[in-house]
């Protein structure tokens, strides 16, 4: 059943989103408060600043839980870490609250990116904060900066209401699919929105692996008249050479969208991309490369894939993971695993300030 409420010329306004599911942060208050509880809790934490936090998080949820009913929209709320795709039946919107780890951990339950999302921001970092100076030493680093967030806590009352009539502006980004052929099984990995991460699970430890690009062999790919560079690898049965590929001794890869290009990967030496573009960047870390194939393979550590090209490996160590969208979501990797990269995955439709 589509929702109206009353706009302030006293009209009935109809509701493009009827039935949304809020996606709620559990805080690091309650996380440390719980363990403090058997005894487990650190130190050093800073209890204060914790509960100022959690304070701040749950006026935003009570308020937009206040704004959703004064529009009399149908919602149903779950904390973050209970979050299931049961949860997602029949909705037509989700709404993340708590920062820019609760909007991912919740698109990661979207792999076909039909249901839009919006994400806001509970307890932003103010611009006093961001400024140089004395007030530097009294930020909170572990805030959230909210950039995949459209709104924040004190900008929710006005913006929310745009969303739920439609002329809120969304933005359709590019996520990554990652496919693991291991010996026994076939395993595709939740649609990544920012970036992934291939690496050893100890940092100390080299991450070895082949990496080339991929081309769809014919039904003679094993003909002796066809060239072959690389090796040739099998995807749900469809033959593929393993193009321009090389050996790579590492400190891993990452792997990000346009969206996720100003984080870790622009951090580590990549470049800055439209957030909305569909190519994917690639960044070998801390690339060990021999003197002799210096010139020939330094171009490689960092670069793009297009719509229509794939990043293949082969993992060459005995152990490595595979990280998406941050620590939370991994995958065990064994000496052999063959991984597969495209952007391929189902877009994301996110929900953006109309100047961003």
């Amino acid at each position: 059943m589509i929702t109206d409420s009353i706009n302030g010329n006293g009209k009935i306004k109809m509701h493009r989103y009827h039935r949304l599911l809020v996606v709620i942060k559990q805080t690091a208050f309650e996380e440390y408060s719980q363990l403090k509880l058997r005894g487990q809790a650190p130190k050093a934490l800073r209890w204060k600043r914790l509960e100022n936090r959690y304070k701040s998080h749950k006026k935003c949820v009570n308020e937009l839980l206040g704004v959703l009913r004064h529009h009399k929209v149908d919602f149903t709320c779950v904390n973050r870490a209970e979050l299931d795709r049961q949860h997602l039946v029949g909705v037509d919107l989700i709404v993340s609250v708590g920062g820019d780890g609760t909007l991912l951990s919740a698109a990661h339950f979207l792999d076909h990116g039909s249901i839009p999302m919006l994400g806001i921001n509970s307890d932003p970092i103010s611009q006093e904060e961001l400024s140089i100076g004395s007030v530097k030493k009294k930020l909170d680093e572990r805030r959230s900066h909210g950039a995949l967030c459209m709104c924040t806590a004190d900008t929710m009352h006005k913006d929310l209401p745009k969303v739920l009539n439609g002329s809120a502006r969304i933005s359709h980004r590019t996520r990554i699919q990652c496919i693991i052929k291991s010996t026994f099984s076939e395993t595709r990995l939740v649609p990544a929105l920012n970036d992934i991460l291939i690496a050893n699970p100890c940092a100390a430890s080299v991450s070895r692996f082949r990496m080339g690009w991929l081309q769809v062999s014919d039904d003679n790919s094993h003909s002796h008249s066809q060239k072959k560079v690389g090796t040739v690898t099998r995807f749900a049965g469809t033959p593929f050479d393993v193009v321009n590929s090389i050996n790579v001794w590492s400190s891993g890869l990452w792997v990000c969208t346009g969206t996720g290009s100003t984080a870790a990967v622009k951090s580590a030496g990549g470049q800055k991309q439209n957030t909305e573009s569909n190519e994917l960047q690639y960044l070998i870390r801390e690339h060990m490369i021999d003197n002799q194939l210096e010139q020939e393979i330094k171009g490689l550590n960092n670069g793009f894939l297009k719509s229509d090209e794939q990043l293949f490996l082969r993992w060459n160590s005995r152990k490595g993971k595979i990280y998406a969208d941050g620590s939370h979501m991994h995958h065990n990797l064994e000496l052999g695993d063959e991984i597969l990269i495209s952007n391929e995955a189902q877009p994301l439709q996110l929900f953006m300030p109309n100047d961003g």
